[in-house]
């Protein structure tokens, strides 16, 4: 009989993933000398991890071992609590400001009815008002393919309708017996809004500027008979 082949039991490498490892605080820090810096990073020294609590018990604030691997460990005073906060604020902001490209699908048919692409419109106008890519999708049965200018006119007539909203990325491209056409969505602008805040702030016309003179300037005096000059009474 041949001798067993030993195998290496790789069960337990596999099952578990590798967490991110946390700093040691407070009284998880085994050290028995730590190089002590302080919440502005300035350096305090070389002291015994009992002095090194004692003055973090004296300024409210927690040991954190920033460099485990040094020798002896750097560890530093600061508020643990509000650091990380800070650190899951931060994180959240730049999950927001990352881009997300979303494509949404929305299928046609050469034959579709008017009510059914009313309905497919404007759901490609709510795709590209939530600011996500649409891949419009024209298929084919049958003999319908050879007759691929009817299903271009048809996305071209949608991309018309909903170019407040979006502008053509791809052109209407066949492949197989299916066109397909991107839109990507466009920033919409206030043109009422801007027209008007534009027509407020232009001067006025040459032609009115004496007008409101005349009506500034004082009126004339009386003449000698008591007559008013502006009807014409002393002609």
């Amino acid at each position: 009989m041949g001798r067993p082949v030993a195998t290496a039991d790789t069960t337990t490498t596999r099952r578990f993933r590798p967490i991110a490892k946390e700093p040691r605080v407070n009284d998880r820090i085994r050290a028995r000398e730590v190089r002590l810096v302080d919440p502005d990073g300035g350096q305090i020294g070389i002291k015994s991890i009992e002095e090194a609590r004692w003055l973090a018990d004296q300024l409210a604030l927690d040991l954190v071992e920033v460099a485990a691997d040094a020798r002896p460990p750097v560890v530093r005073l600061m508020d643990y609590g509000k650091y990380k906060y800070e650190q899951s604020v931060r994180a959240r902001e730049a999950r927001k400001k990352q881009t997300r490209t979303v494509i949404k699908e929305v299928q046609f048919r050469p034959k579709i009815g008017e009510a059914d692409f009313e309905v497919k419109r404007q759901r490609v106008e709510r795709f590209l008002g939530e600011g996500d890519k649409v891949k419009c999708t024209m298929r084919f049965r049958g003999r319908e393919v050879t007759h691929p200018e009817i299903g271009a006119a048809i996305l071209s007539r949608l991309a018309e309708l909903v170019e407040e909203y979006g502008e053509i990325e791809l052109m209407p491209r066949l492949d197989g017996r299916q066109m397909t056409m991107v839109l990507a969505p466009v920033k919409r602008r206030d043109t009422g809004h801007s027209e008007r805040r534009e027509r407020d702030e232009e001067p006025a016309d040459e032609a009115q500027v004496p007008a409101v003179v005349e009506d500034a300037a004082p009126a004339p005096e009386a003449g000698p008979g008591g007559g008013d000059d502006e009807t014409g009474s002393g002609e």
